[in-house]
């Protein structure tokens, strides 16, 4: 089926048994948002709240709560969609295998937004005030829009074709905000609606924008699909969809998806900021409050049956992990055609998606040497950091297909097994410092800045891995607690992290220092320092989470032996990364007792969600 809007959605998944309604009031202040997580990792039907304490609309959530269901809600349309992207990768097989390819000419058709004078959009108006207010963590500086598809069009060429839909954070209310009048727009770098707001605040324009919430599910997914420069989601929502997407166009205004259950228009003036934040985002931690552009609203648009779809972010796995396995899915095969030489990328969810990227690519520079080095693999992660959503990851990890054809990203202790056995730490860490990070990252050297590490590895086994503590190894006063957590991999409790924001610590040097003198840890190549040892050691998901959303690597990594020669940073081993917390860093996220306590009674026998989540 073609879902055209939310209303379709709703009934197809309720008659299909994958969505329960709950008649008891809810409150969108922390509480709904805490079932959202509970049903997402229970694997739980979607959620319908008929009775949403303060507000008049109805709430949805946890609609792309499985891989299975988010397949399932695209499946007139996925294998059309996957034949155009195979066909991207080899045009010929259309002549060989036709018949894979019967839904791509329809799909090709439904590419372009249909202008239409009305829809159900425009049937009522409302403020932002009565409009459901989720908060999704205690310290959240308001009410969030979680969901949203944030249209802009480029000021310099308007028009559908260089529009943009993206998935950037609205907060509605908060100290800073005028009632009903002003609301916060935050996006981060690398985004596309970045770049029409650069266009506008050189032609000292303002920039329209027009927030949708709900509607077809296909522009849900079109927001977050990380499409390359100069395509507009608007087209790959209609093939996905199966339908032209309809757009109100109206003479000076900016068009408005006519299935969506609401639009929020408004104006971003040059020059008008306020402070945006807190907010409990997808690291696990909080993105504090800053300036960010400053949104006028002019209308709050809604059709007669509307649902406020919603999620929540937090520490990974959430709901738009299922995104991201399911972007990943559609586009492995054009990675080659996007980057040469790369065979697999893999942007890893439990380290929070941009700290960490895994990749597998090819070595064939020099494959007459007799001691081959990374030498083309630093050509393909140069072009991963330099292209697309990729260019954001801050560790880039890339291993040589020819080394192990079947060597995945996706198995963390195969990767990390191949990587440690190969790595040359005097020759094969490149790093890139003074550059952009993730805007909601925190470990680097300040807002949207940081550093960047290149890892490559390649050719004969090195090492091998030790699965115990050497007999010797023995650690500094202050470290304590050391943990395996697999072969080569080991964990220390460190003291509490004194150093200032851009320096580094003088207990790590100390235990490099120590490690150094020991010597004969070759086995033993990777040590990290974290503030639980037992935690972060505990599980793959605890350590790659903790490691790599708690260090900058120029900062961060220190090394037993460590030099400089010529510019290059390399070590004897082994290698250490500094993983505590620092006094800089935005506070992790935890859940509200009080409102778990009132989520556990409404799961216990007897309340409305038992059984459920």
């Amino acid at each position: 089926m073609r879902y055209r809007n939310t209303q379709q959605l709703v009934d197809d998944l309720e008659q299909s048994g994958q969505l329960i309604r709950i008649h008891e009031e809810v409150d969108p202040h922390l509480q709904v948002a805490e079932i959202q997580r509970r049903a997402f990792r229970a694997k739980a039907p979607a959620l319908m709240f008929t009775n949403v304490k303060g507000t008049k609309f109805p709430m949805v959530c946890n609609l792309f709560g499985t891989m299975e269901r988010t397949r399932w809600i695209f499946r007139d349309t996925l294998r059309a969609l996957e034949g155009i992207f195979k066909l991207k990768v080899d045009p010929l097989d259309l002549l060989k295998r036709p018949w894979r390819y019967t839904g791509v000419p329809r799909a090709g058709l439904c590419t372009l937004p249909k202008k239409v004078k009305t829809g159900p959009i425009m049937e009522n108006t409302t403020t932002v005030s009565q409009l459901p207010q989720l908060h999704s963590w205690p310290m959240d500086g308001g009410g969030y829009v979680t969901l949203p598809q944030v249209y802009t069009e480029s000021p310099d060429k308007p028009g559908f074709m260089n529009s943009n839909i993206g998935m950037y954070r609205v907060q509605l209310t908060g100290a800073p905000f005028e009632k009903d009048k002003e609301i916060g727009l935050h996006y981060q770098i690398h985004r596309g609606i970045g770049y029409h707001h650069s266009e506008a605040l050189r032609r000292n324009e303002p920039l329209k924008v027009n927030i949708f919430v709900g509607g077809p599910p296909a522009m849900t997914m079109a927001a977050v699909m990380p499409l390359p420069e100069g395509i507009a989601e608007l087209i790959f929502a209609g093939a996905l969809g199966g339908f032209r997407m309809p757009m109100v166009t109206r003479k000076n205004h900016l068009p408005i998806m006519a299935e969506a259950d609401f639009c929020i228009s408004g104006t971003v003036y040059p020059g008008e900021q306020k402070p945006e934040g807190p907010f409990g985002d997808h690291l696990g931690y909080y993105s504090l409050a800053h300036d960010f552009p400053l949104m006028r609203v002019d209308n709050v648009y809604h059709r007669n049956d509307a649902i406020w779809p919603f999620t929540t972010v937090g520490r990974p796995p959430q709901e738009d992990t299922v995104f991201g396995e399911f972007i990943h899915d559609l586009t492995t095969e054009l990675v080659p055609t996007v980057f040469n030489g790369v065979h697999e990328v893999h942007a890893v969810d439990p380290a929070g998606v941009h700290p960490l990227l895994l990749a597998i690519g090819s070595e064939r520079y020099v494959p007459y040497a007799e001691e081959r080095q990374p030498q083309e693999l630093i050509t393909c992660g140069m072009s991963l950091l330099g292209n697309t959503q990729t260019s954001l990851s801050k560790y880039a990890i890339l291993a040589a297909k020819e080394d192990n054809p079947g060597l995945t990203t996706h198995s963390y202790k195969d990767f990390f097994t191949h990587m440690l056995e190969r790595t040359d730490f005097k020759r094969d860490l490149h790093f890139i410092t003074r550059s952009t990070i993730d805007t909601l990252d925190y470990s680097g050297t300040g807002l949207n800045q940081g550093s960047k590490l290149l890892w490559t590895a390649c050719g004969s086994v090195k090492r091998t891995l030790g699965s115990t503590l050497p007999a010797h190894f023995t650690l500094p006063e202050g470290f304590t607690d050391a943990k395996m957590l697999m072969s080569g991999i080991v964990v220390v409790k460190g003291p509490k992290h004194a150093a200032s924001r851009d320096e580094h610590d003088n207990a790590m040097f100390r235990l490099a220092e120590h490690l150094d003198n020991i010597g004969q840890l070759d086995s033993i190549p990777l040590v990290v320092v974290a503030d639980d040892a037992q935690f972060t050691a505990a599980n793959w998901d605890n350590f790659l989470w903790v490691t790599f959303t708690r260090s900058d690597p120029a900062t961060d990594i220190y090394g037993a032996g460590a030099f400089t020669h010529c510019k290059h940073w390399g070590c004897t081993g082994p290698l250490i990364i500094d993983a505590r917390l620092k006094s800089f860093h935005a506070p992790a996220l935890e859940e509200a007792p009080d409102v778990t306590r009132s989520v556990d009674a409404m799961a216990a026998k007897g309340g409305c969600l038992h059984n459920i989540i």
